[in-house]
């Protein structure tokens, strides 16, 4: 029986629509391999890999470029210099807080020990490295803090909740990842807006305290593609890594909205559809400098979507919907797959309980773009300024609303590939197909 408050949206019209292309300036690496060997070789730091040295490399919760790739390559290069690499997960509490859950994550992004060639040492155990000024505990990685030398290793990017010199990253990795679930709750204490500040202090005790030998960081372009990979020593690493933020910044894509001149998307849009979310995509399931949906009051936004609809959640993600909140609307499928250990483990150490909260659940993607067109407060909602994206991680290739097409048609780097069309639904999802590149 349909509820009635199907009902009251089901005479809603939904927009044409047409597959849309944007072309952003981009590096590509090339054989991720080839780049972790030339980056190394280029780096007088990585002679501080000795043979017989036990060696722990970092590996985060994120869907990173060619991240098998580029691990294993990290690991035969230590093992290339005579030395005994291991892989520690160090994600502060993503897989639920526990050693078997990050292990699992790491599986589902493809490393595993058969891939990457070395043991995986899982544990939330921590040793205390030290006390800051205001008391608060310092920890680390037991498994890392035990080896004979350290590799931070991790993508390059701007943080989903602040601004600082050293955001998402090496930094990052070392404080709050290998801090696990206590450490990041630690630096998560005063609140996400003093994040940063505490980010720079337990890395730099961290770097004075533990053997952390260097740092492996990957920048991406705007297709999330591997744009270069670059050895930081841990001889003024917090300093060496605020420029590749910077450059990352600018990497990154955007929606088609407002000037291009201007550094990032802004004005208006009605209606944003995200296909999927997930922790693949962004630690906060959308990546909010795409969406400017942010967690903090204190980041600028620049673009204001009225409604935004999510209509999945990933396979990838076990279940860990952060990302669901900043929605207006949601499916059923994300509110079934939504596992309250991953998510509330992860909301209660960044103590950003906002992500713990589910929108307006419909119970398939018709009815949840039927909603959200219908309240978006469009002067004519039957021609909504629309905008359906597969995720926040790949915005070369979408879909644009007929009322929109106009002021797209003539934008530099911006190409309508596709005739208008009606949104197309089979089992209760929007199936337009999107390119089969993408």
């Amino acid at each position: 029986m349909t509820p009635n408050y199907v009902k009251l949206v089901q005479d809603t019209v939904l927009p044409r629509i047409a597959l849309c292309r944007q072309t952003f300036a981009a590096t590509r690496a090339g054989d991720p391999a080839a780049a972790v060997r030339d980056a190394m070789a280029r780096a007088a730091c990585t002679d501080k890999v000795k043979p017989g040295m036990s060696i722990a490399i970092t590996a985060g919760s994120r869907g990173i470029a060619d991240f098998p790739e580029l691990l294993t390559a990290i690991v035969a290069e230590v093992r290339a210099r005579g030395a005994d690499p291991f892989v520690v997960p160090s994600m502060g509490s993503h897989g639920g807080a526990t050693a078997e859950g990050q292990t699992a994550l790491l599986a589902k992004l493809g490393v595993t020990e058969a891939v990457i060639g070395c043991p995986i040492r899982s544990s939330m155990e921590t040793d205390e490295i030290g006390v800051l000024d205001n008391g608060m505990s310092v920890r680390m990685d037991r498994h890392a803090n035990a080896a004979d030398g350290i590799i931070l290793f991790n993508r390059i990017k701007p943080h989903t909740s602040f601004r600082a010199p050293n955001e998402s990253g090496l930094a990052k990795m070392l404080s709050i990842g290998l801090g696990k679930q206590s450490g990041a709750e630690n630096c998560h204490a005063r609140g996400i807006d003093n994040v940063g500040i505490y980010v720079a202090l337990m890395a730099r005790m961290k770097l004075e305290r533990c053997k952390v030998l260097f740092g492996i960081g990957t920048i991406e372009n705007a297709y999330d593609e591997l744009a270069r990979v670059e050895v930081l020593d841990s001889d003024g690493l917090l300093e060496a890594e605020a420029p590749l933020l910077q450059e990352a910044m600018a990497n990154m894509p955007r929606l088609p909205v407002g000037p291009l001149d201007q550094p990032t998307a802004s004005g208006t849009l009605d209606v944003l559809v995200v296909d999927e979310i997930g922790k693949e995509f962004s630690g906060t399931g959308m990546d909010p400098n795409i969406t400017h949906r942010f967690s903090s009051p204190k980041m600028q936004v620049h673009l204001h979507i009225e409604r935004l609809v999510a209509l999945g959640l990933s396979p990838r993600s076990n279940g860990n919907g952060n990302g669901a909140a900043r929605a207006d609307v949601i499916t059923a499928q994300i509110e079934e797959n939504f596992d309250r250990e991953a998510v509330y483990a992860n909301c209660l150490t960044s103590q950003v309980l906002m992500q713990a909260k589910l929108p307006m659940v419909m119970p398939c993607a018709r009815s949840a773009i039927q909603t959200v067109v219908k309240t978006c407060g469009a002067e004519d909602i039957t021609k909504p300024r629309l905008l359906r994206i597969p995720n926040t991680l790949k915005l070369e290739y979408l879909y644009a609303s007929e009322a929109m097409l106009p002021e797209l048609r003539d934008r530099p780097g911006f190409e309508i590939i596709g005739e208008l069309e009606e949104m197309q639904f089979e089992d209760g999802r929007l199936v337009n197909p999107w390119p089969d590149a993408h």
